[in-house]
């Protein structure tokens, strides 16, 4: 009977299958007062086989190799460097020095506009909402939004506009002016903690915090022409180091890499803010100028990238804080939150851009492995 069994298996094809007779049913079994058990029999395989593995082998783990090469780059780089990578439709991050807090700069302009886009999501504020902005508004640095207060004496634009010119340009006036309308600092502090943002410090302000590093108090006169610049020429050698280095050990703008990738995680994925402020945001950032060699000139063709930079202050050839923050999206609609920062280094701006492209390339190398 075995033979024939096993010559009848071999014998049989897809189109004349012979189903295996059922087994017959097993009569209940009564117990305790009443109580009836029903044998079930042995499961039954499924007829689907297993799937081998991930479709898709970078959802749950970083690529084989991309941390060994992230690792390299930083620590090979002089000076204080962060990067974290996250993969936003997957479930991994990498990243080095991830949880140390580093000076954003311009970073922090991305928290002002979360913070003036939940505000209107919630009805407290209208992206057509106009803000004027007079001469005591001006700020420091980069701030082209000046030049036409001074020739107008004063300008009003809508809210709309100040996010488009504060992130897309960087313009210090427009995102005081922002902050200004929002409820100043303490307003941004409240969105982070309310959202749980992490290792995120934002600080007081553009004037405030670039008079405090450089080891000045603030006047409103430094917001004309180069004031600022010659007064902080002025100061002794050893009054300005000794506010550098204390903005550097504790910046009052601190945040951690990790936290910062998390939440452009969180925007992409739309848990930060409304569907339409979500979609809003990420067009603004798509069209940044600053940094157009940083992280965006590492990513081949096909890749798309919306980010945010920021630049601080120079002393005796070493910058306080050199970053730039972003969500690149391959061209299968894979999207990667990548951070670089610098929190303080000596290497020329072409070594620095070229470490940021070298992260960025790697993510572009290593994706879908």
């Amino acid at each position: 009977m075995t033979m024939s069994a096993a010559v009848l298996a071999g014998c049989v094809s897809s189109a004349a299958i012979v189903p295996q007779p059922r087994a017959q049913p097993q009569a209940p079994v009564r117990g305790p007062a009443g109580a009836v058990t029903v044998p079930i029999g042995q499961p039954v395989p499924s007829a689907m086989p297993r799937p081998a593995g991930p479709l898709d082998p970078g959802f749950r783990r970083a690529p084989t190799g991309l941390s060994d090469r992230i690792r390299e780059l930083w620590r090979t780089f002089p000076g204080k460097t962060g990067i974290a990578v996250q993969r936003i439709d997957g479930e991994w991050t990498l990243s080095e020095r991830g949880g140390e807090l580093f000076p954003q700069q311009s970073v922090s302009k991305f928290w002002v506009a979360l913070t003036v886009l939940d505000a209107v999501d919630q009805g407290r504020l209208s992206l057509d909402q106009r803000v004027r902005i007079g001469p005591e508004d001006l700020t420091l640095f980069y701030q082209p939004l000046a030049a036409r207060v001074r020739s107008q004496g004063s300008v009003t634009m809508t809210v709309r506009e100040l996010i488009e010119t504060a992130i897309t340009h960087s313009d210090n006036t427009a995102n005081d002016s922002l902050l200004r309308t929002v409820g100043g600092p303490a307003a941004v502090r409240a969105f982070i903690a309310k959202k749980d943002l992490g290792a995120i410090r934002f600080g007081p302000g553009e004037r405030l915090l670039q008079s405090g590093t450089a080891g000045l108090t603030w006047q409103q006169s430094y917001s004309v022409g180069r004031n600022f610049e010659s007064a902080r020429a002025l100061l002794p050698a050893a009054t300005r180091r000794a506010a550098m280095d204390n903005y550097l050990a504790n910046p009052v703008d601190g945040a951690s890499p990790a936290a910062i990738a998390s939440a452009l995680t969180r925007l992409a994925r739309g848990t930060l803010l409304s569907p339409e402020s979500t979609e809003y945001l990420q067009d603004v950032m798509s069209r940044t100028r600053s940094g157009p060699r940083r992280l965006k000139a590492g990513l081949p063709p096909g890749w798309k990238f919306m980010h945010k930079t920021g630049t601080g202050q120079n002393l005796g050839g070493m910058t306080a804080g050199y970053n730039d923050i972003g969500i690149a999206t391959a061209p299968d609609g894979t999207r990667y939150a990548i951070v670089v920062m610098l929190g303080s280094t000596t290497a020329g701006i072409p070594a620095r851009m070229a470490l940021m492209q070298a992260v960025s390339s790697a993510v572009a190398e290593y994706h879908g492995r």
